[in-house]
């Protein structure tokens, strides 16, 4: 396999980068949102369970009261509240100082006496509902006191207790799917940037790609008259009574040189996009045969021609029927080769081993390598590129008697 040019590889790498830069940006974008939401929902929880144990609190605590400095109890064994309450207990202190409990179900456990003497101060400090987190039977509880008056002093404090353990869990809950979801999510947008980044970067790479075969295009072309320009300006210094023939040959060449700089100029315009073809009336069979005449190594070239009009650009149209022959002579086994024009097709047959069946369509692709005489694909590529601008085929099929029959066929002139 081919390892792709330095500029592709650039392009490759800018794209994995571009990758991870969305994926990163999606990740810290969610880390954020995922952290406020987690703090928000531990607070609103919070909230709750207060906001459920103070209610509940303070509605026992309008149940008990105080009469001549007795406090009544007997409201609570009724109250749906009080039967409902996970952890109860009334403290009321006898006499200024420490408290005592006077009611505590026997189905929950309450804070050491430590943890009541910090509950009543609280209840005496602020003389109102009071909120404290303290450990009662080897777990956290949340615990709400609610003053009970007597008089103007505060005589009693109701406690209720709710464990935060199934709050907590549901909260938990939330984190892991929110860490599940956030990963997902993070690799979904990894996956969408790149294709993103890889949809943005085709028009690069396939510019590229052009790039890349133009250039092999433009080898192609001028490989062939630079080399005959070589040896006419060698045979020329070589021989001083040779030279007028030689500078006469060089021009020829350099005036050939210049079409086909202008003709591969044309050609990397069309395929950016940046020039239409202009398809004009001329003689198929004039040019046909001017190109086979300007060809340096002609000699085996039989034309025969009848006349025919057709749509096309001079130039791309010159340059593929140079190359139908020119792949003849290079891969036809030294064989004379025939090349005719009849209305609309131009026919080159060498009478070389020919190619076989399953490589015909794949020789005019670029960069293919078929057998015997298919050539590297570059010319007979720029021929079907050339023949489907002009709404026409390119194809070849075994000669009779033997050989390569390669034709380029083209839609008739229109006469509008």
């Amino acid at each position: 396999m081919t390892p792709p040019s330095p500029a592709v590889a650039r392009l490759r790498r800018a794209r994995w980068a571009t990758t991870l830069l969305f994926a990163a940006t999606t990740a810290l974008c969610l880390l954020v949102l995922a952290v406020v939401a987690v703090r928000t929902d531990a607070r609103s929880r919070t909230n709750d369970l207060d906001n459920g144990v103070g209610r509940r609190a303070d509605g026992l605590a309008r149940t008990v009261y105080f009469d001549a400095g007795v406090l009544h109890l007997d409201a609570l064994s009724e109250d749906d509240l009080a039967q409902s309450a996970e952890r109860l207990a009334v403290l009321q202190a006898p006499a200024p100082g420490r408290p005592r409990t006077l009611r505590a179900p026997a189905r929950a456990a309450l804070p050491d006496q430590a943890g009541l003497d910090e509950i009543w101060q609280q209840v005496e400090h602020d003389q109102e509902t009071v909120f404290v987190t303290l450990e009662a039977g080897g777990r956290e509880v949340q615990w709400a006191a609610a003053p009970v008056w007597d008089g103007d002093r505060i005589g009693a404090a109701v406690l209720v207790g709710a464990d935060p353990a199934e709050s907590q869990a549901a909260h938990d809950r939330l984190v892991h799917w929110l860490a599940l979801g956030c990963a997902a999510l993070v690799l979904a947008a990894a996956a969408l940037g790149h294709l993103l980044s890889g949809r943005a970067m085709r028009p690069a790479l396939r510019g590229l790609d052009q790039q890349e075969q133009f250039l092999a295009e433009a080898a192609h072309e001028l490989r062939t008259p630079l080399a005959a320009l070589r040896l006419v300006v060698e045979s020329g210094s070589a021989s001083p009574t040779r030279a007028p023939a030689a500078v006469d040959e060089a021009l020829r060449l350099v005036d050939r040189l210049g079409r086909l700089v202008t003709g591969l100029l044309a050609r990397a315009r069309v395929q950016a996009g940046t020039q239409e073809v202009e398809l004009t009336p001329l003689r198929l069979d004039q040019l046909v045969e001017q190109t086979v005449e300007e060809l340096p190594d002609s000699t085996g070239v039989t034309v025969s021609t009848e006349a025919a009009i057709v749509d096309g650009d001079p130039e791309l149209l010159a340059q593929a029927v140079r190359n139908l022959v020119e792949n003849a002579l290079r891969h036809g086994g030294g064989t004379p080769v025939d090349v005719s024009v009849t209305a609309g097709r131009v026919a080159v047959r060498d009478h070389g081993p020919g190619v076989p069946a399953e490589d015909r369509d794949r020789v005019f692709e670029r960069r293919v390598t078929g057998a015997a005489s298919s050539g590297t694909g570059t010319g007979l590529a720029i021929v079907k590129w050339v023949a489907e601008l002009h709404n026409g085929t390119a194809r070849l099929s075994p000669a009779p008697g033997g050989g390569l029959l390669a034709e380029l066929l083209l839609p008739p002139h229109t006469g509008r």
